[in-house]
């Protein structure tokens, strides 16, 4: 089942998030789901909010996420963003082009 993955982080930065990028991608950024480190991501969407930066993506599963989340939350502690509180819900509908 497909998860939706919410990340507020107070105090993040969009320049965090562009570090974060270049490393998961070696280099060349995340604009294409061929892009990420691992597979399973359905869509991706990421920017600023009152008090820092969010980020939602919609994931295959949950250990989709997972997988993920091993590979991208050391790589957010070396950058310097703020301690990651991810919530998960599932979904009841994702549309597809």
């Amino acid at each position: 089942m497909a998860i939706m993955m919410v990340l507020d982080i107070p105090g993040g930065t969009q320049a965090q998030y562009e570090q974060i990028s270049l490393k998961l991608s070696n280099g060349r950024g995340l604009r294409k789901s061929s892009d990420w480190p691992v597979p399973g991501l359905v869509s991706h969407a990421s920017g600023p909010t009152e008090s820092g930066w969010c980020v939602v993506d919609v994931w295959e599963s949950e250990q989709a996420w997972t997988r993920f989340a091993n590979v991208m939350v050391p790589l957010s502690q070396e950058v310097g963003m703020p301690q990651l509180t991810p919530r998960l819900y599932p979904t009841v509908n994702v549309v597809r082009d």
